[in-house]
């Protein structure tokens, strides 16, 4: 077949966008043993060996992507919204929480949680010891690339926003965003994304909480952000701070959740994280074993 006989293909459905990868989510905790329980022992995260292992902070590694879990002091920290994970086996993921949910009533009885797993359609839903919601899909061609990692988060933005909060990341942040509906779509490296769905619901005031983005194109959205005064930490060579999202259009604030911005010339951009197999146990054990062999 002759190129021009070649049916066209959506080019555009190839463009990555400005942001190169969505990293991770980070919420204060206060107590490692039921983040332990939730993200490592249920989930099936791995815990980052290398940084912050002591009882400051915690990693928690799912592929390429992580959940940040500073346990240093403060009030819990709770995403106003969803985050979305793909994990590699949905029934292995509801065993492993009838597990948990026995266990935390021995480890931490002054904390009871119930770690429930309700089971829908091709997803598991959880709310993790702080109340974040949680959503687990099966791997799929709607991400493409990923078996286990932070695929989406899906926050919840006050009504009439959606448009404006996808004019930002299109126009502002050079990363490609669309409406389905009430809510803006903006693409996140090669397979995820960042949702921003309309509600009718009061919102509740924002606590700090962010997340991380590596931009391809580093200067020129902190320079229309610096000339608008939207820069609130100009922190090294590699990284700054936004806090709010504006309608370029006419200024207005429209959502605020903290992004944590860095160049992928920072030198933690893409290194390698460590992902063991959460299937095994010393009854199953074989030699090589260990880590999982699954993309992203």
């Amino acid at each position: 077949m002759s190129a021009s006989d070649r049916p066209p293909f959506d080019r555009a459905a190839d463009d990555l966008g400005n942001i190169t990868l969505l990293e991770h989510y980070n919420c204060v905790i206060d107590d490692q043993r039921l983040a332990t329980l939730f993200y490592v022992v249920g989930l099936g995260g791995t815990r980052d060996p290398y940084l912050f292992n002591g009882l400051d902070n915690m990693w928690v590694n799912f592929g390429r992507t992580q959940v940040h879990l500073p346990s240093r002091g403060g009030t819990p920290q709770r995403l106003r919204g969803t985050a979305g994970f793909v994990l590699p086996d949905l029934a292995a993921l509801t065993a492993r929480m009838d597990k948990v949910r026995s266990e935390s009533r021995r480890v931490v009885p002054d904390r009871p949680h119930a770690f429930d797993a309700t089971v829908g359609d091709g997803v598991v839903d959880l709310t993790c010891p702080w109340g974040n919601r949680i959503r687990c899909h099966a791997p799929s061609p709607e991400w493409p690339g990923i078996e286990i990692g932070l695929a989406y988060i899906d926050f919840d933005v006050p009504a009439g926003t959606a448009e404006g909060i996808a004019r930002f990341y299109d126009e502002v942040m050079g990363a490609p965003a669309q409406m389905r509906g009430r809510q803006a779509i903006v693409r996140a490296g090669s397979f995820q994304t960042l949702r921003f769905t309309e509600t009718d619901r009061e919102l509740p005031p924002y606590d700090g909480h962010h997340f991380l983005v590596y931009l391809a194109d580093f200067s020129s959205p902190y320079r229309w952000l610096r000339e608008h005064g939207l820069i609130t930490k100009d922190v090294d060579p590699h990284e700054w701070r936004l806090e709010w999202i504006c309608d370029p259009r006419d200024g207005r604030r429209l959502f605020q959740i903290e992004h944590e911005v860095r160049s992928t010339r920072h030198p933690l951009y893409n290194r390698a994280l460590v992902n063991r197999n959460p299937g095994l146990t010393n009854v199953n054990w074989t030699r090589g074993s260990e880590a999982f062999k699954g993309g992203y």
